[in-house]
């Protein structure tokens, strides 16, 4: 014969309200986040702050070029690099992937500086809006 469940009952003798469910986390998409030197992040925020209220942004073209190469290198260190490290890779393998991504971040770097170079003033302080929406 099955009993039924006791039921929980407070210190007062009355039975427990259960708790009302808690909201859920506003939804939002799925992401990867890696951390980067406070050198680099000072670096970052004066180069965005720079094109960010300068009259003419484009003047800060090369100073956001190199700050976005910089990202670059340190999330590919963290994304790839790091990971291979930890998991006791050999030296060959470390190498080969230290020798690949350098080849890599070369190239990236170069169509980074054309492509920054060619942007106008409202798309370089779009380009910082993007910056730091990934900052948050």
């Amino acid at each position: 014969m099955a009993t039924e469940p006791k039921k929980k009952i407070s210190p007062r003798g009355k039975p427990a309200v259960p708790p009302a469910p808690r909201a859920a986390p506003p939804a939002s998409r799925p992401f990867l986040r890696f951390y980067h030197s406070e050198a680099l992040r000072k670096s970052m925020l004066k180069v965005l702050d720079a094109v960010e209220e300068a009259a003419d942004p484009t003047a800060h073209r090369v100073a956001l070029a190199d700050v976005i190469i910089e990202l670059m290198h340190s999330g590919f260190d963290a994304y790839f690099l790091e990971p291979l490290k930890a998991a006791k890779a050999g030296f060959i393998i470390q190498q080969s992937a230290s020798l690949g991504l350098t080849g890599a971040q070369q190239l990236m770097g170069t169509v980074i500086r054309n492509i920054i170079g060619r942007m106008d003033g409202p798309q370089l302080v779009s380009l910082c809006g993007s910056i730091r929406a990934l900052m948050r």
